[in-house]
């Protein structure tokens, strides 16, 4: 294979789009697979990288989950957030044969817009502790969307954090329960993938990413120490916004026909 066709392969990007989502993650302490799966939704369907991205992330949560387990609010995580996200997963999941692949790339491209603005607005405004809180009800609420778009994309992540602004728990028990979170719902999800038939197809794209997933952790935490974190994150989120548009642009020039 030369080395134009090489570079035309979307799964070689996708392996470039892990290294980048990991090392985010290790700087930043989130988005590996909101990041991946934004930037190869421009060049991949999303259903198709899931059942790699999905199991990629349980190594890392797995054994982040088990590190930390001493912090874990486990009434927090079995008592409200597994029910009503592990409820919201399955229905997110049941929908994705009703959206196709372009519902889906334009779903989550106006999430990624979402949250991305969201988070730089109040970074630049430098008032997110000004964040409000809400009643039990609008927490469970988003906290059902938080499992379907999870169920969509295994990317609840945004609005779990947004649904949680109304629960008080320290940083270290919030971290410690986002973690153990993803385990559990990507657990599910890989368990699903097992039943559909798409794990299988994909497992030898799993071992040959998984070096992808350790040389990225281990440059986050390298470049952890040595750069501003505020700074990187203000970044982040621009990529991910820019990312965001494009999909969305791409989605709706193609009047919803898979991109090729």
């Amino acid at each position: 294979m030369d080395l134009a066709a090489l570079l035309e392969n979307p799964w070689l990007w996708l392996a470039l789009f892990v290294f980048v989502a990991y090392t985010i993650e290790a700087v930043t302490g989130f988005g590996s697979i909101v990041i991946a799966l934004s930037l190869g939704a421009l060049l991949l369907p999303i259903p198709d990288m899931l059942p790699v991205l999905v199991p990629l992330n349980i190594c890392m949560t797995g054994y982040l989950a088990l590190r930390h387990r001493q912090h874990i609010h486990w009434s927090t995580l079995l008592r409200l957030i597994l029910p009503i996200m592990g409820l919201g997963t399955l229905l997110g999941y049941g929908l994705r044969p009703w959206l196709g692949d372009a519902g889906l790339r334009s779903l989550f491209a106006l999430l990624i817009i979402w949250f991305a603005g969201r988070e730089l607005y109040f970074l630049l405004k430098a008032n997110a502790s000004a964040r409000a809180t809400h009643g039990n009800w609008w927490t469970r609420g988003w906290m059902l969307a938080a499992g379907v778009t999870h169920g969509l994309f295994a990317s609840g992540g945004p609005l779990l954090v947004y649904s949680l602004t109304g629960v008080s728990l320290d940083k270290a028990r919030f971290r410690a329960t986002l973690i153990s979170v993803w385990f559990s719902l990507n657990s599910l999800l890989t368990l699903i993938f097992v039943v559909d038939g798409s794990l299988l197809p994909a497992l030898p794209r799993i071992a040959a990413f998984l070096p992808v997933v350790v040389v990225g952790v281990i440059a986050g935490e390298w470049l952890h120490h040595r750069i501003s974190e505020a700074r990187f994150r203000i970044a982040v989120f621009l990529l991910l916004l820019l990312t965001g548009i494009a999909l969305l642009t791409a989605s709706l020039l193609a009047g919803y026909t898979p991109i090729q």
